[in-house]
């Protein structure tokens, strides 16, 4: 069953059925492995990694959603001068990536943003991967404009990238649970689409481990695989542990196990096979142990140094939100791979 499911992976004939069946009835290591194979076969032995760091603008939030540990955890919003500031640094400490996001707040309309982005693009040479679909819909709204308009604003401005983010689970049942406030499955859809026409990528995302169920899972998965089928705009694929310490959600689910953890990686890279062949590590989610046995289970990629990641620290993530290269070096090469610095469009840097 499992070289039929190398086959079908490779060929782009993975069901939902096959999906589910993987989960319920394979020998989990089994799937690791046939996982590991796939994931050597479209990538071979590299593991990319990229320097960056996040700049989280504010922790004030008018979403409220029920698994943020992030707002108000330090009520601050972030100057243009201290932005600027932390870029400088990032920028001394070889960052070519600089990841720009944060809470919503009513304020924070397209003049706000498309200010600040000409404003670090005009001091700084730098990739600016900023925002997400719910940053970009609660900002046309705030600035009575469609979700394309805003797009086209903030790339005229000099937004290089948007993340994936506030996906979460893409399927409204479970979004009516944990993130009630938030676009839709459909909206998000849309927004990212649109950045792809645009020319804009961006990556995908998943949080799971909260109340969701494997169904759900597979479901949020093959959406994206749909939407990358019709743009190709998508540049990875990002499981996201859920981590539950500060916030509403973690009172009612312990999140996922160790297990779940590995299975969800492994599958993903079932799933997109070569639709999506980048399925990135969130080490800051995992830890580093953990990464390093992920990326022998399907995933290539291990992220970035990040230098500061507000948002994960605040839920419990206890890795500090840094990983300097010469760690990353060290994680990869220990399990017989090969480390290499990439571009946030996963262009190699020699």
């Amino acid at each position: 069953m499992l070289e039929e499911i190398y086959n079908k992976s490779l060929d782009n004939e993975i069901t939902k059925e096959d999906a589910l069946d993987l989960v319920r009835s394979t020998n989990p290591f089994q799937l690791y492995d046939t996982a590991d194979q796939l994931r050597q076969t479209i990538n071979g032995d590299t593991v990319t990694y990229v320097v960056n760091k996040a700049v989280d603008i504010t922790d004030h939030c008018m979403i409220g959603c029920k698994f943020c540990s992030f707002r108000d955890n330090e009520n601050y919003m972030m100057t243009d001068d201290e932005i600027m500031d932390s870029i400088s640094q990032a920028k001394v400490d070889g960052a070519t990536e600089i990841c720009l996001f944060g809470g919503i707040t009513p304020d924070m309309d397209i003049k706000y943003y498309c200010d600040l982005i000409k404003t670090i693009k005009d001091e700084h040479d730098i990739c600016l991967h900023a925002l997400s679909p719910a940053e970009i819909y609660q900002c046309a709204i705030n600035s009575d404009i469609s979700t394309y308009d805003a797009l086209s604003q903030l790339k005229e401005a000099g937004m290089d990238t948007m993340t994936g983010a506030s996906a979460e689970i893409l399927v409204d049942s479970v979004r009516q649970q944990i993130c009630p406030n938030k676009l839709t499955t459909e909206q998000w859809t849309n927004v990212v689409k649109e950045a792809h026409e645009l020319g804009i990528p961006t990556t995908s995302t998943i949080m799971y481990g909260s109340v969701e169920t494997w169904e759900d899972r597979i479901e949020h998965m093959f959406l994206l695989k749909e939407i990358q089928e019709e743009t190709h705009g998508f540049t990875e694929f990002v499981p996201m542990t859920f981590l539950g310490e500060n916030n509403e959600l973690g009172k009612i689910s312990n999140g996922a196990s160790g297990v779940e953890d590995l299975k969800l990686h492994a599958l993903s890279r079932v799933i997109f096979g070569q639709v999506i062949p980048n399925i990135q590590v969130s080490w800051v989610k995992l830890g580093l142990r953990l990464t390093q046995i992920a990326l022998t289970c399907g995933a290539n990629d291990i992220g970035g140094t990040m230098f500061e990641d507000k948002i994960s620290t605040a839920a419990g993530s206890g890795n500090d939100g840094y990983l300097p290269v010469e760690r990353i070096k060290t994680l990869v090469t220990d399990i017989g791979r090969i480390p290499q610095e990439r571009t946030t469009k996963y262009e190699l840097i020699d």
